[in-house]
């Protein structure tokens, strides 16, 4: 095995362990904030993925492939995180008497 290839490796596991640690202490006030913010980073990534998929010269078939599922996932994701947070931030709306079924 290649040693750079174990650091990488060593590195994305540590990431893991530290992300976890970190997500699994922050208040449930602050998830939609979270995860909003994480929304438009992961908007830079799907720009970022787009944008070395248009500028690389002469991608091999294993590249565009790679990017291209980057890209889908990165898209599901952004999609994704936007409902979720939308759900959430739904609610704390006040609903109409309407909307929650106690008119007389």
């Amino acid at each position: 095995m290649d040693g750079t290839l174990l650091t990488n490796l060593a590195i994305l596991v540590l990431a893991g362990f530290v992300g976890f640690a970190v997500i699994s202490k922050v208040p449930k006030t602050l998830h939609t904030p979270l995860m909003s913010g994480t929304n438009a980073i992961h908007g830079i990534v799907l720009l970022g993925g787009i944008v070395v998929l248009g500028r690389i010269e002469d991608p091999s078939v294993l590249d565009q492939v790679i990017l291209v599922v980057a890209i889908a996932f990165g898209m599901i994701n952004v999609v994704g995180g936007f409902l979720v947070t939308d759900r959430m931030l739904g609610m704390f709306k006040s609903r109409s008497p309407r909307e929650s079924g106690d008119e007389k």
